[in-house]
């Protein structure tokens, strides 16, 4: 009886669960053009990549990133991909409070491969009706990489219900890594 009672609470509480702040969605996919500016004297790199996420709950929801950028003056290229978990809680209408953990993978192709794992946190808002942005704190690490801290930037202009223009900048222990592409939300 008492657990069919919880049950019952549980069930009749979950539509008042917390979900994304008013004009924010967890439902994406874009695709678009990326870019590494990178520190020591390296080469830079561009391509494209392609992002997506979906909310599989009120509060949660599953992210993926693919990108393939070719480094400058070289015929190399890298595939560069993430798939992790996201959970956002409301701090505000129109405000949530984002975190998120990932797996990450990066490939040279001959020269080898990178994987590790990421953690980031911060806070992702609706700043007007047609205007949304993002300001995490990161880091991650893995099997070629020796633990870094990053920040990331981004906003997204919304042309309409459905349609924006995403930006994204990551800065990391002097790299930069940016991506601008057009968004589609439902």
């Amino acid at each position: 009886m008492k657990r069919s009672l919880l049950a019952a609470t549980l069930a009749a509480a979950l539509p008042f669960a917390a979900t994304a702040a008013d004009g924010v969605s967890y439902n994406y996919v874009e695709a678009g053009y990326a870019a590494t500016n990178l520190s020591d004297g390296l080469p830079d790199a561009d391509g494209f990549a392609t992002r997506a996420s979906i909310a599989f709950h009120p509060n949660f929801h599953v992210f993926g990133d693919y990108a393939n950028q070719e480094f400058d003056n070289s015929s190399l290229d890298v595939d560069q991909w993430r798939v992790g978990l996201g959970y956002h809680h409301e701090i505000s209408p129109r405000a949530d409070l984002l975190t998120r953990v990932a797996y990450e993978k990066v490939d040279f192709g001959s020269l080898g491969d990178s994987d590790g794992w990421s953690v980031e946190a911060g806070a992702r808002g609706a700043l007007a009706r047609n205007f949304e942005g993002y300001a995490l704190a990161g880091y991650q690490d893995g099997d070629q990489v020796d633990g870094d801290f990053y920040g990331r930037l981004g906003a997204t202009v919304k042309f309409n219900q459905n349609w924006g223009l995403n930006g994204d900048v990551k800065f990391s222990d002097g790299d930069t890594a940016w991506f601008v592409g057009p968004r589609f939300t439902w």
